[in-house]
């Protein structure tokens, strides 16, 4: 079990760990079973809280599909070779070896079957398999370089360690314990930093651009949603602020100021096709060939919006009218005001700039024994079991470094 922080440390050990989230955990455990005397510090009172929160509790631990091309950052090709050298199956036969059940959802999502406490258990049983010496809970108020290694001080004391990675995670969400440490010690260090900010996080809309829509909360759909490039099949939910749903929180990784939001309500459908399609001899009403693709009530909402009679028939309506229908409802821009800040968000963008870390061991270039892992490094994935896999493969690669 964790010890105290008025435990006093041994004076030296080959590793410390900064951080026992889902990246600390793995990297204190797999080094410690390589033999490395490893001491993991903790500053907050309950370790692996993101972990239990995620998933709706039942923590989305990996997606089976997991490549490069499911990161976001100034250099997402940086990831691979970590995440070639420790892949999803490797994760899955950890979670099978100490009997956790596991269901996989839709596009490959790994969720627990019961409470995702199961993960944060067997990370500190493996991390208690190996010997890691804890400190928990524990600060770190200060860490130097020096000619043999580092210096840190602590809650604990003094401890000087060969090595040091950091995997203090980023900016989300304060009240489980997310600081900006492992982004302050980056610059203090003289390595770049991308500049941070929340992902995975709902969007604020301008208000006037609901107003016809304001009645819809509950509604939910799946649309095609892009920005910058990206674009996303997924699920969009109508709230009483705006919009909501993984749809949203994935473009919400792309998103800037000044970047404009795509939304295809049809999602690939040609609508333009189905309503001449149904000009063509029908008695369909507009409302009536709307409905095949759209929630009822959003298809009257943007015909009410566009100024046009739902129980018209399609056939009495002029092509023009149904061609702006259809270009409306297939690029549909609201404007975005923002987003909803840090203690909405997932994870966060930017980090510890990739080209300062050798992608193999995460080891910062210009600060030989040092690593950086996880969430602190600019590298973001998209909603899905991505973040943890990289959490797992970052600190794999790191752990098999020292």
């Amino acid at each position: 079990m964790p010890e105290s922080s008025r435990s006093s440390p041994a004076d030296a050990c080959d590793l410390v760990v900064v951080g026992a989230g889902a990246a600390g955990m793995m990297c204190a455990a797999v080094a410690a079973q390589r033999g490395r005397r490893v001491v993991l510090i903790e500053h907050a009172r309950r370790i692996g809280e993101k972990i239990r929160i995620s998933g709706g509790g039942r923590c989305n631990f990996t997606n089976v599909s997991t490549g490069p091309r499911h990161y976001v950052g100034r250099d997402p090709e940086f990831a691979a070779q970590a995440l070639g050298a420790y892949t999803p199956r490797d994760f899955v036969a950890l979670v099978r070896r100490h009997r956790i059940a596991f269901h996989e959802k839709h596009r490959g999502q790994l969720f627990c079957d019961h409470a995702s406490s199961a993960i944060v258990d067997m990370l500190r049983a493996e991390c208690e398999r190996g010997g890691v010496r804890w400190l928990h809970p524990c600060r770190v108020h200060a860490l130097r370089p020096g000619p043999r290694g580092f210096e840190l001080d602590t809650d604990a004391g003094a401890l000087r360690s060969a090595r040091v990675v950091v995997a203090t995670g980023g900016l989300p969400v304060a009240a489980i314990g997310a600081t900006d440490w492992a982004l302050r010690l980056a610059r203090s260090l003289g390595l770049d930093v991308e500049p941070p900010r929340p992902a995975l996080v709902p969007l604020r809309f301008v208000a006037e651009d609901f107003a016809p829509f304001a009645q819809l909360a509950g509604v939910a759909l799946q649309v095609r949603a892009s920005c910058e490039g990206a674009s996303f099949d997924e699920d969009l939910l109508f709230t009483h602020r705006g919009l909501s749903g993984p749809a949203v929180l994935q473009v919400s990784s792309y998103w800037e100021p000044g970047r404009a939001l795509g939304l295809d309500l049809g999602c690939g459908t040609d609508l333009a096709g189905l309503l001449r399609q149904a000009q063509q001899g029908s008695r369909q009403s507009l409302l009536g060939v709307l409905a095949q693709v759209l929630p009822r009530r959003l298809a009257q909402a943007w015909l009410d919006q566009q100024g046009l009679d739902g129980a018209r028939r399609v056939a009495e309506t002029g092509r023009a009218a149904l061609e702006r229908l259809a270009g409306a409802l297939s690029a549909w821009s609201p404007r975005v005001a923002g987003t909803e800040g840090w203690n909405k968000a997932e994870v966060m963008r930017g980090g510890v700039a990739t080209h300062e870390l050798d992608p193999r061991s995460l080891e910062a270039r210009r600060v030989p024994g040092l690593h950086f892992i996880g969430e602190a490094v600019d590298i973001t994935g998209w909603l899905g079991g991505y973040n943890f896999q990289w959490a797992w493969a970052s600190a794999h690669a790191a752990a098999r470094s020292v």
